[in-house]
């Protein structure tokens, strides 16, 4: 049972790590998160619609439906305060699938096809485990392009979650 509670910890981290990172973005002088950066999605924006698709396609590979993306971002993107309500919404989906989660639905194998038509396979809960690496990845980015800014990113780390946000899941 510790890796469900893991799990479920995890979701929460991440929605709570989004939650600051998007506020900090909006307190950001105009124009500096869609202001071109050196970085592969070319600025914070993209960056995170990016990592918000990637939460949508692994939404319905766990939901066991097509996704219908055929890239990992999409052409048209949103504004801020559009991106940070869908991914509040997706964020809260998240915990909801992880809180119904037991250790057999846990291990359960995912058959699914990636964005670029590979066969792939994963147990749920590796797949929710890949879910909030990605974010945590990507989140890193937008720091970075804080300080290019320049602004001091908020502090997103575990051991800062557990202190002042982490609810008890034993």
């Amino acid at each position: 049972m510790q890796d469900t509670r893991n799990i479920r910890m995890l979701t929460r981290y991440t929605a709570w790590a989004n939650d600051r990172l998007l506020k900090a973005l909006g307190q950001l002088p105009p124009g500096e998160v869609t202001a071109p950066r050196a970085t592969s999605f070319g600025n914070m924006i993209r960056t995170l619609n990016h990592a918000y698709v990637v939460d949508l396609i692994w939404q319905a590979h766990l939901e066991g439906r097509p996704h219908g993306f055929t890239s990992r971002n999409t052409d048209a993107t949103p504004t801020l305060a559009q991106l940070q309500e869908q991914q509040q919404g997706l964020d809260g989906w998240y915990i909801r699938y992880a809180d119904g989660l037991t250790a057999p639905t846990q291990s359960e194998i995912v058959h699914f096809n990636f964005v670029d038509g590979g066969k792939g396979a994963m147990t749920r809960g590796d797949m929710l485990l890949h879910i909030v690496n990605h974010k945590t990845f990507h989140r890193g980015y937008v720091a970075d392009m804080m300080y290019q800014v320049p602004a001091r990113p908020p502090s997103m780390d575990l051991p800062v979650f557990l202190r002042d946000a982490a609810p008890d899941l034993s």
